[in-house]
């Protein structure tokens, strides 16, 4: 359960990141986006912990380029959900090409991070 705990708390500290890099106008608007990827790559990891990192990596690609290419779609009920300020922050206004990137550097940087740091766990630790 405790690796179930870990991902949890990355998702709400990547929300809070996320919701923090929209406040500073100085922080590229960029980065939401590519922390929206981090954020769908750790609740992947939480529900699916058991699943290889590849997994959630490609999870994390298919649902942000989803969300992503949806927004060219333009039915009534898209619209209104992307006028709810809330439900703007899960599904977008508008496409664009710069958000697959970021999501590609979303998704890359956190199954690194994710990666290295299940080769540090399991490592051998060495005594002298």
């Amino acid at each position: 359960m405790k690796p179930k705990i870990h991902y949890l708390l990355r998702v709400v500290l990547t929300i809070f990141l996320g919701l923090l890099s929209r406040k500073i106008s100085a922080i590229p608007t960029i980065t939401g986006d590519v922390l929206y990827a981090v954020m769908i790559y750790w609740l992947s990891r939480f529900l699916f912990t058991r699943k290889p990192l590849l997994f959630s990596f490609t999870t994390t690609l298919i649902f942000c380029f989803a969300i992503e290419f949806l927004q060219l779609v333009q039915n009534p009920l898209l619209i209104w959900v992307r006028n709810n300020p809330l439900l703007r922050l899960v599904f977008g206004q508008g496409f664009l090409w710069s958000d697959l990137v970021a999501y590609c550097l979303g998704a890359v940087g956190a199954a690194c991070i994710d990666y290295f740091n299940c080769q540090i766990k399991d490592r051998p630790h060495v005594t002298n």
